[in-house]
């Protein structure tokens, strides 16, 4: 009996093992510090625009090691950190804010092994070093929020069925009130909220005494929690693709925490600062028809409301928004020709359009106020300033809506779709504040209830660890197998190395991020790749004792082995399919390399050691085998 392998079983271990080795060559190289360019809306860059920043940097003494332009935006790669950063500076300085100037990391192989696709797996928060967020959003601002909103509703409901009332108000520990002028009209009320408004929830127990009460529904109150979550993970993700982070992890978790991974990220202060904020813009007109100074002295009219100017400047405004930071569709900082002062240019969308070319055409001469709102959360600290914890042991937070008007101008003329902000105090608040304009604005305010930032020091010690780690198991699972198995065992531990080659080379072809934990998958998988070799090699020293010949007993081996080897595998991958789909980002990461190591454990185990075995002992007559 002759062992022969077919010619197109050789065709597919060259058809998988030759591309992968070449997928996994890019990350041999390594990474250089860069610069990416984009636009500032996700544009293309011009040839005339490169040649302008290349020109910018030879003149500032920092000349790139390479620049690349192409529908992506512009790469600049530098040859140490230092530079990075001083071109980083260089650039911010000189060119306006139409660009994103985001710090990166750029593979290191050369580029004829790039240009065909070949790139490096990208490395997890805890390899690469950046920043970890915790959010939490803050639900029972939704709810404020959405039952401000009703009580719009209900007065335009109630005055389309000719319903008469005293007011309508949203009461201090939630809920609505309705307060009739004439209680024979409760039931028509009543009526008229339940067809027009189904998400609230109406007790009409004083109606007699001309009183109703609302509130929201609990699947109304589910369906603001849902909205809320996913129009903040939705504006997050914005936010981080203005500060051009690659591969960026924005996911849920739980009811209403959302984590946020920022690998690479080198001004962690920005990023945070970026995410946690929730500006947004609110117009308004200045009550000039009654007096500021009674206001102040306590008379304010109703509706209107004392604002202030950020030098504390007292203003009197009415309380109607005529549109908000919803309305707006773009914003660009720049520089102000005339004044020389930095400002922000707004785009409206075409409601907030019609809205601010009536209101300011009907107001000419009159003045409009900017009013900028921000949610703010701080820790409540004791006399030592130590943080107060509730009974659960999370700390305590206190909110605060910081409310100021950045400029009240006089309307000189009708106004369209555009507009400009003045009164800001730098070039970088202006950024900062266009960024989360065009970004858009959070549904619901968020807290950073926990924050952890892992230094690329850090992360080098982690990839240097998890390297380590691997190479141990191999070099241990080498030895073993080559003194065990002799002959065999050399067969296996090339089936080992290919293994390792195929995950690394799997993983970068479809640009997954490799976390700790993913290497925790490898290291595991070094271990379980040679299983299957085990169960060959006793099952041929069985044939063997039992005095079967050499290629009898390697057909029979790999054989009846077979189907053992892929009910331990198949079991093992479905614990690693549960696991991806239920766990969370860390666990994600595991099963995946688990899986793939898995599959390509499999592959060189069973089809690749015995196409060996048989290249070395199928075509000729064999006495004994070294096993």
């Amino acid at each position: 009996m002759r062992n022969h392998t077919p010619w197109w079983k050789w065709l597919i271990i060259a058809v998988v093992i030759v591309p992968g080795a070449f997928y996994a060559l890019p990350n041999l190289f390594g990474d250089d510090p860069g610069i990416q360019l984009r636009g500032a809306r996700g544009g293309t860059l011009s040839t005339a625009e490169f040649s302008q920043i290349e020109t910018a940097l030879v003149a500032g003494g920092i000349p790139p090691r390479s620049a690349v332009l192409d529908d992506r935006g512009i790469r600049l790669r530098f040859d140490s950190l230092d530079e990075q950063l001083r071109a980083r500076d260089l650039l911010e300085g000189t060119l306006n804010d139409s660009y994103t100037v985001a710090l990166t990391l750029l593979p290191a192989a050369p580029t004829w092994i790039t240009d065909i696709g070949a790139l490096p797996m990208y490395l997890g928060l805890d390899l690469r070093g950046g920043v970890h967020f915790l959010l939490e959003v803050d639900m029972d601002n939704a709810v404020h929020r959405a039952e401000e909103r009703y009580v719009s509703d209900l007065r335009s409901a109630l005055r389309e069925g000719k319903v008469r009332y005293r007011s309508i108000k949203r009461e201090p520990n939630g809920g609505l009130s309705i307060v009739l002028r004439d209680s024979e009209q409760a039931d028509d009320t009543a009526r008229i909220v339940r067809r027009e408004l189904p998400g609230l929830l109406l007790d009409d127990s004083q109606g007699a005494e001309g009183v109703l009460l609302a509130q929201l529904s609990d699947e109304e109150k589910q369906n603001l929690s849902k909205f809320a979550l996913e129009q903040n993970i939705t504006a997050l993700r914005n936010r981080i693709d203005e500060l051009g982070v690659a591969e960026p992890v924005v996911q849920r978790q739980g009811d209403r925490r959302i984590v946020v991974q920022l690998p690479g990220v080198q001004d962690t202060a920005r990023a945070k600062r970026i995410l946690g904020r929730t500006a947004t813009l609110e117009i308004m007109l200045v009550d000039e028809e009654h007096s500021l100074d009674a206001a102040l002295g306590g008379k304010v009219p109703p509706g209107s409301r004392v604002y202030r100017f950020r030098d504390s400047q007292p203003i009197l405004l009415k309380k109607r928004v005529v549109y908000s930071g919803d309305n707006i569709v773009d914003a660009a900082a720049s520089i102000d020709t005339q004044s020389g002062g930095p400002i922000v240019s707004i785009t409206l969308d075409a409601v907030g359009a019609r809205i601010n070319q009536k209101v300011t055409g009907d107001n000419v001469g009159k003045r409009m106020a900017v009013v900028y709102i921000e949610m703010k959360s701080t820790v409540k600290t004791d006399a030592e300033g130590r943080p107060i914890k509730n009974a659960a042991g999370n700390a305590i937070r206190t909110k605060q809506r910081l409310e100021e008007v950045i400029t009240a101008p006089v309307i000189r003329d009708q106004l369209g779709k555009r507009f400009q902000i003045e009164g800001l105090d730098s070039v970088n608040e202006a950024r900062d504040l266009a960024l989360l304009l065009r970004a858009g604005s959070l549904a619901a305010p968020v807290d950073i209830i926990e924050e952890r930032t892992v230094g690329p020091s850090l992360g080098k010690a982690n990839i240097d660890q998890g390297f380590t780690s691997v190479i141990i198991g191999f070099v241990l699972v080498l030895i073993f197998m080559a003194v065990y198995y002799r002959v065999f065992g050399l067969f296996a531990n090339l089936a080992l190395a290919l293994n390792l080659v195929l995950i690394v080379a799997v993983l970068s072809m479809f640009q997954a991020t490799l976390t700790l934990p993913g290497v925790a998958g490898i290291v595991l998988t070094v271990g379980m790749a040679v299983d299957a070799n085990v169960l060959i090699f006793e099952r041929i020293r069985e044939e063997l004792r039992n005095g079967n010949s050499p290629q009898a007993s390697i057909h029979v081996g790999y054989e009846r082995a077979l189907s053992t080897i892929i009910d331990a595998n198949v079991t093992t991958l479905i614990a690693a399919i549960v696991l991806f789909n239920f766990g969370t980002g860390p666990i994600k990461g595991f099963a995946v390399t688990l899986s793939i190591g898995i599959l390509t454990s499999m592959f060189t185990a069973i089809l690749l050691t015995r196409a060996l075995a048989n290249l070395i002992y199928g075509g000729r007559r064999v006495s004994r085998l070294a096993i």
